[in-house]
């Protein structure tokens, strides 16, 4: 079994579940604003398309990824939003079904990658696995933002525990980005995990660290995503480096966000 299955697996049912609240609405509900500024519920699809495409791209023509990385360092800070902006107009059925291909596509590639190879992306390259935790790690945030946006409260499942672990492995990137110096020493994190979760509670870093983060998994994601205001969640933090990582964490590529990225 390729060792990026058990993500695809949970990167899969997540598109799903996201698939689930859409299908069935009217084309005149996907024009619904969303909590990320100017984006609909077109918009959000739209974009998890494009970057499902993108991603499908690194997987199977490298030269073809070099190609849209020349086109992005045009406008750096705007060809994600224009991209969703040109797909957002299609046509909601024609749309979902585009989707529905392209993520198809790219699960299936990921499963294919040798254990090995890095595929290259905006950053820095990756393996399968985590191409597939950073995709699942937006599908659920942008579901999120679909969800609220229906006003439908979404159940936490095990598949929070890879987001969690990326928004762990982020938190230097979230001090550079913020021009600042990351911390010397590992945190302990340790979180809640979702009812039904094989583990009761999800840990990284040793258990003797000076400076501690702790709270439920949803929360944490829900913070490192940058979904929710940090005064909303029950993520605490023991020592001023944790506690200034919890005002700043950032579990997405790019410049520092202001939510809902």
């Amino acid at each position: 079994m390729a060792a990026a299955a058990p993500i695809v697996a949970d990167l899969r049912a997540e598109s799903d579940a996201l698939d689930a609240l859409v299908r069935d609405l009217p084309p005149e509900r996907w024009a619904t604003a969303t909590p990320a500024a100017g984006w609909t519920i077109a918009h959000q699809i739209a974009h998890l398309s494009w970057t499902d495409r993108t991603a499908l791209t690194s997987v199977t023509d490298e030269a073809g990824f070099a190609a849209i990385l020349n086109e992005a360092a045009k406008d750096p800070t705007g060809f994600v939003d224009a991209a969703a902006e040109e797909l957002a107009a299609t046509p909601p059925a024609e749309l979902l079904a585009d989707w529905r291909t392209t993520r198809a596509a790219l699960h299936d590639a990921l499963l294919t990658v040798a254990d090995g190879r890095k595929l290259p992306w905006f950053g820095p390259p990756m393996s399968a696995a985590s191409m597939a935790t950073a995709r699942l790690m937006e599908t659920w945030a942008h579901g999120l933002d679909v969800a609220d946006a229906l006003g439908v409260v979404r159940t936490p499942t095990a598949r929070l525990r890879s987001i969690a672990h990326i928004g762990v492995r982020t938190r230097d990137f979230a001090f550079t980005v913020h021009g600042l110096t990351p911390p010397a020493e590992p945190f302990h994190v340790k979180l809640t995990a979702p009812p039904g979760a094989a583990d009761a509670e999800w840990t990284w870093g040793p258990d003797d660290a000076a400076q501690r983060v702790s709270g439920s998994a949803e929360h944490f994601c829900l913070l490192v995503t940058q979904r929710r205001p940090r005064s909303q969640l029950n993520v605490v933090a023991e020592g001023p480096d944790a506690e200034r990582w919890l005002d700043i964490a950032q579990a997405f590529a790019g410049p520092p966000g202001a939510g809902r990225g």
